[in-house]
Order: C-alpha cells, then structure tokens, then sequence
C-alpha cells in the first residue's frame, strides 16, 4: 500500500446513508473513503487499506454476507461494522459469527455510529502481550482445549455476544473473564449475575435497578447492573434460570441497549457485552417452552462450549500442578508437586464436580502435605449434592485431621444446640438453622452461595436468614 490507509471505509448502495454517515464521521476528525458497490470496496481495501471498514448488509450486487468474507480475507486484522435493518434476523446473527465486530442497526443515532467507531477503532490497538496473558489464565493443553483458547483469543477483541456452555464447575466465568480482559472494555468493570440466585422480582431489580417507592423497601433509587457495568462486560451466569417474563426484558435491553428501572417510566441508555452462560441445553429448553428462541438467538451468536474434566483428563496434570502452585504460594508451604500414586488417584476419579472439584481437592491435599510432594491419598465416591467429595488420605492421622469437622459443627456444637425446653418454638428453630446454615458454609469451604444450594435456598434468602440470626461469616463469595 503506497498510500496512507484511510480511517474508515464504508460501503452502501444508498446514497443519502453514505452522505450521512461520511458527514457524521468527519466531523469526529476521522479520513473517510465511501464506496457505492462492494467490489469497488474490496479494491479499495486491498490497494490502500482502512482501520474499520463499515459496510452495508443488504445491498445490490455482491451481497452483503460474502462482502464481509471477503473482507475478512483481504484484511484479517480490519473490525468489520455492520450495518443493518434486520438485527434479530439469523442473518444479522450470522454476520456476527463471520467475524463482525459490531452491528449498527437502522435508523440509528450519531452516538451509537460514533460509539461503535471508537471501540472498533480502540480494538486495532493490540497488546503484544494479550495472547500471553490469556494463555497463562486458562489452564489446558488438550486438542478441544487449544481450540477453545484460540477461539477466546480471536472473540475477544471483537464486541459480539457470547453464550458459553458447560457443565457446573467447568469454568465458564474464567472463560468470560478472559474474553473481557482481552477486550477494548478491559479497563471498564466486569460484572458476574447468577441469576439463579434471585427470585424474579430481586432479579429484575438487580438487573435493571429500581426507583425509590418501586416495591416495599425501595427506600431509595438503586443502579442495575446493566447501567454499573456501562463500557465493560456483563457476565449472565445460569441464565436459562431467568422466568419468561424477565427473558423479555433482557431481550428488549439487548436489542435497544436501554434499560427501564423496576418502577420506573425512563428508558436510560447502556453500552455493555453480553456474556452469557448456562449448563442446561438451551436449544432443548427453547423446544420445552422454557426460554424464548428470539433471545436464545441473541445470547448464541458466538457459541462456546466447555467439556467436562472427564473428557480431558489429559490436562490433569498441568490443572493439578496449576492449582498446588497457587495454594502452596498462599499458605507459605513448600509443596511442589504430586507423586505418580497420587496422580493415579486423580485419573481414576470421574470429577462430577469438574474443575472446581479439583481445586478443592488440591487445596485441601496442600494443606494436610508435610513435605513437598502431595502423596497417596483416595477420593470418597460420595458426592454431595453441589458436587463437593469428601477427601480422605491414606495415612490415618491425616485422615483424622482431614475429616474432622470444627467445633462448631461437631459435636460439641450439636450438644449446645441440642433442644432446650425453656426456650420457645422460634428460639428453637433459630438454633437449628444456624446449625444447618454453618455446617453448609463448612462443607462449601465458606463458599455462600454453594451453601445455599446445598440448602435448597436463593442466595438472599441465604443472606436474610445469616444476618437475622447475626452469624459471623466470611465476606460473600459467588460460585461459578
């Protein structure tokens, strides 16, 4: 290219939009090169080059899809924008998939040409240590591994939307959190939502955020989610847990990118990417009528799929010798590996619990280590419910020191909780459930919301009952 790439180069057959957008962009101090017909772009693009190429969907001539194809090839590393009416449609959906950055859906606004512009433009400004960076925070080494890796690589710059799926514990938040930290929004907030751990209506309110006076006890006027997370990623984890009513808003929130608090009659702008995840077959829960196919099209424009540790037990080590570096490192101990018996144990096991699992396991193998090598030690074949197991080394003491539950939930704990009948029916049941609250937290290693799974509870129902029995527990901690 002899000549000095232009800023922009857009492409549409409609003139007054070129005319438009060309005034638009200007103005913004950027150099702009339209064209009329997409092989005229295409010969533009391959002689002199664009930082963003910004082209029409639907137009006569070469069509819309294969221009961007096209595009891709001539120039792999320009974001492609696409413009378009249909941007619901499968076809605007597709676009994505095909490596579009964005899409600008018409009629649209100045600022969103602008914004749209400017994170496509800010994306062409790589980090030469991104893809290092995002190898050292996901772990795996196997086939459908590397894949997934090079996918997130590729995905992240890029601001489509993301559903990512899995079974419990594969990681699934990992994956979202290396998307956004090898993203344009990495300096802006990424935001987690386990949106089974609210009933609808705290959900909404959590998501949209609420006016003062919008329900009994809004006493003052609350920001979503949607709106703290402006500029960065919205992470929506469990989300074919969300009622039908609350998918409409999510829709509707995706398709405008504005949001009406709970109570409110204001629509308020929001610019977030949407990471989505579940381990439920959403295609099956669309057939079941349990979620809506026009937002499951919208959340599954770049689909990811996790495979249970099962299937991959070829990355036991490398996971294993990950999670021994990083507990030995936090309890100042001097582990640093595992014998071969040991790893015997670790490929034996069918991981139910997946990669967390692991982790809990390694964990607690660190703590009880006394040298620097984790050594013969069996995993218990009963799993709770939460996919915790029980841990139990070979040698005897360890085995007592391992199993043994703290005081407060031993038996010591059950003598004083035990029934007392001067006390009354609701001074009673308080005891109790504190009993049953802290032996949850015990078995989840602290772990709130996993303990309130484990009881069959939401999160803030979890939350209501510890501070209306006033426990001294942990700082809240959201499972993936």
């Amino acid at each position: 290219m002899n000549q000095k790439a232009y800023d922009i180069l857009l492409v549409d057959d409609e003139q007054s939009m070129r005319e438009f957008l060309e005034i638009v962009l200007v103005n913004e101090g950027y150099s702009v090169c339209s064209a009329n017909t997409g092989e005229e772009a295409l010969d533009i693009l391959a002689k002199q080059g664009a930082r963003v190429f910004l082209q029409d969907l639907r137009m006569g001539g070469l069509d819309g899809m294969e221009l961007l194809q096209q595009a891709r090839k001539v120039a792999p590393d320009t974001p492609v924008l696409v413009m378009t009416a249909y941007s619901t449609s499968d076809v605007a959906m597709e676009a994505m998939r095909q490596g579009g950055f964005d899409f600008l859906r018409k009629p649209f606004q100045n600022d969103e040409v602008k914004g749209a512009v400017s994170r496509a433009l800010a994306s062409t400004t790589r980090d030469e240590n991104r893809t290092h960076n995002l190898r050292q925070r996901m772990v795996g080494n196997t086939p459908v591994m590397r894949e997934l890796f090079e996918m997130v690589e590729n995905v992240a710059p890029t601001d489509s939307t993301v559903l990512v799926t899995g079974e419990s514990g594969c990681g699934k938040e990992l994956i979202a959190r290396a998307i956004h930290d090898g993203s344009v929004r990495n300096k802006q907030q990424f935001i987690a939502v386990n949106c089974s751990a609210f009933t609808e209506g705290l959900l909404e309110s959590e998501l949209f955020g609420h006016v003062k006076g919008a329900f009994t006890g809004a006493v003052e006027e609350r920001k979503g989610v949607f709106l703290s997370a402006n500029g960065g990623t919205l992470f929506l984890d469990e989300v074919a847990d969300m009622s039908l009513s609350t998918q409409v808003r999510i829709l509707r929130a995706l398709e405008d990118r504005r949001v009406i608090p709970v109570g409110g009659d204001r629509e308020v702008e929001t610019d977030v990417r949407i990471i989505a995840a579940t381990n439920k077959d959403l295609a099956e829960e669309v057939r079941e009528g349990r979620f809506r196919e026009d937002l499951f099209y919208r959340l599954n424009v770049i689909p990811m799929h996790l495979p249970p540790l099962r299937e991959r037990k070829q990355d036991l080590p490398l996971l294993a010798g990950h999670f021994i570096r990083r507990h030995a490192e936090a309890m100042d101990k001097a582990v640093t590996g595992m014998t071969e018996s040991a790893y015997e144990v670790l490929n034996q096991h069918d991981w139910p619990g997946n990669v967390r699992e692991l982790e809990n396991v390694i964990q607690r193998q660190v703590a009880l280590c006394q040298g620097d090598l984790i050594d013969q030690f069996s995993i218990s074949s009963r799993t709770s419910s939460n996919g915790v197991v029980a841990v139990t080394p070979d040698n005897p003491s360890a085995s007592k020191s391992s199993m043994q539950e703290t005081p407060e939930v031993g038996q010591e704990f059950e003598k004083k909780q035990a029934y007392d009948e001067s006390l009354g029916l609701e001074e009673q049941m308080a005891r109790f459930e504190s009993r049953l609250i802290r032996q949850a937290l015990n078995r989840c290693q602290g772990n709130q919301t996993r303990a309130a799974q484990m009881l069959g509870i939401s999160y803030r129902q979890f939350r209501y009952k510890v501070a209306k029995l006033d426990l001294q527990v942990k700082s809240v901690e959201y499972a993936e």
